[in-house]
């Protein structure tokens, strides 16, 4: 893995996509015993949990049905504090079990939002599944029940994650490297 830079920034190389892969499957497993029997919704937070939440469906090996919702509450490398839903969902909860798949969680506050107006459909139950996740960031109380990694607060790009929509594509995870901006 080699650096990267956008926007004048230098990203180095962090997670490597065999880590993330095997971190995927690790949790797919998981939630097949935890729903074993049962018929989840498992619902996307886009744009930057598309990768995760494709592979993370795929190792689970149970019948399940895959949704999306389009937030947004970041720009630049930070977040703007305020949650915009973009796009919903069609699908009714109503006694559904839903698993919640984001792509990180830091501040809480997209997914206190996005919680909160989840539960107003009565789902049967409701879990999150984040690849990644900042507790040091965590200004809401949020408690993920499948964790790909716990990283620093830091800025990440690449599998999925964004720098105003680039770097999505990436296989790998990058770190932003403060050393090479000071």
């Amino acid at each position: 893995m080699n650096r990267k830079s956008y926007q004048g920034l230098t990203f180095r190389p962090y997670i490597e996509s065999n880590q993330i892969q095997a971190r995927v499957r690790e949790i797919g497993e998981q939630i097949a015993k935890d729903y074993e029997g049962k018929y989840p919704l498992f619902i996307c937070v886009l744009n930057g949990a598309a990768p995760f939440a494709v592979d993370l469906f795929r190792s689970t090996p149970l019948d399940a049905e895959i949704s999306f919702i389009r937030l947004k509450s970041y720009e630049g490398t930070g977040s703007t504090g305020k949650v915009k839903e973009v796009m919903g969902l069609t699908e009714s909860l109503e006694g559904r079990d839903v698993i919640l798949i984001e792509d990180i969680i830091d501040t809480g506050n997209t997914m206190v939002k996005l919680l909160s107006d989840l539960r107003l459909h009565n789902p049967a139950s409701l879990r999150i599944a984040t690849l990644l996740f900042k507790p040091e960031a965590l200004i809401n109380e949020v408690n993920p029940d499948y964790v790909g990694f716990e990283i620093p607060k830091k800025f990440i790009i690449g599998y999925g994650l964004d720098i105003d929509g680039f770097a999505r594509n990436l296989n790998d995870i990058y770190i932003l490297d403060e050393e090479a901006e000071a």
